[in-house]
């Protein structure tokens, strides 16, 4: 028997996170897509966009780095089709309008008006040859980065799996799991094999941080089968600061005095403090950047 489709025009995001930097001056807006092709659409007419600093993808994630405010689209098929009209940043939560002609309405419209984790919408009619509007509201996040590295021995383990299982385990509406990358470090002698740290990212609710990072670090003690192992946690919205050693880190070796003075200079967490907090520290700045957080260096 053939099926129906509930919605022949939509195709929902799977989620939609707005995570704001302490100023609330610049917002990343994270959309996990259902449709690649669709959002690579969105992408290239929305980075037209005023607003608009950057923006990438990164697997089935569309990542655009935005300035706060409101300006007005001049929509003008096939030039622009679509775009962000509005980042308005309270207290609690974040207000993002689009707009779009034809089916880049749509996507302005219901695909992301019923995307997880959007609290509330406002949409107009959309598809055909009309300029349709949504207006939704997303609770403002924070970035939280987790680099760790040597969880493994010489007979069992791999830490870049156990790191995504334990993320994707804690993921929860307010600490949503949204990025992973394996870092490539200079292979020094004291290592399982790679020598290759992990990163992950989280988007969290302001005052959640403090629990998810807990829940990790007991999750890791639990399954770590090295003494060795470190932990080390970022909190803000831009890492960048920690280029220049995590650099180093890839070039050559690194003594372990030398991460703790980057603790202390960048306010950086040393939760387990083992001989692998220098990769964990090295990773945090390529959070979102598997393709290159790969390269030797």
């Amino acid at each position: 028997m053939m099926k129906n489709l509930e919605d022949p025009y939509a195709v929902v995001y799977r989620q939609i996170h707005a995570i704001v930097d302490e100023a609330g001056e610049r917002i990343e807006l994270v959309e996990h897509s259902n449709c690649y092709g669709g959002s690579a659409w969105a992408r290239y007419h929305y980075s037209k966009g005023p607003l608009i600093i950057n923006s990438r993808s990164v697997g089935d994630w569309f990542r655009y780095l935005i300035s706060a405010g409101k300006v007005e689209l001049n929509l003008i098929s096939p030039k622009i089709s679509a775009g962000i009209e509005s980042v308005l940043v309270k207290e609690h939560e974040v207000e993002i309008t689009y707009s779009g002609l034809g089916g880049g309405g749509v996507g302005a419209t219901v695909t992301r008006a019923l995307a997880e984790d959007v609290l509330r919408y406002e949409i107009t009619d959309s598809g055909g040859g009309r300029v349709a509007r949504g207006r939704i509201v997303l609770p403002r996040r924070e970035r939280l980065i987790i680099g760790v590295d040597d969880t493994d021995n010489k007979t069992q383990g791999a830490t870049w799996a156990l790191i995504h299982n334990i993320a994707s385990l804690l993921d929860r509406s307010d600490a949503r799991y949204i990025s992973h990358s394996l870092v490539q470090l200079f292979p020094v002698p004291i290592k399982t094999q790679n020598c290759v740290a992990t990163v992950v990212e989280f988007a969290c609710l302001p005052g959640k941080s403090d629990g998810l990072m807990q829940d990790f670090k007991d999750m890791l003690q639990r399954y770590s089968v090295s003494e060795n192992t470190g932990m080390a946690v970022f909190q803000g919205f831009d890492p960048s600061s920690l280029l220049q050693y995590a650099h180093r880190c890839k070039r050559e070796r690194v003594q372990f005095e030398d991460a703790l003075e980057v603790t202390r200079v960048f306010g950086v967490k040393p939760l387990i403090d083992g001989r692998g907090l220098i990769g964990a520290l090295a990773a945090l700045p390529f959070y979102a950047s598997p393709d290159e957080s790969v390269i030797p260096g």
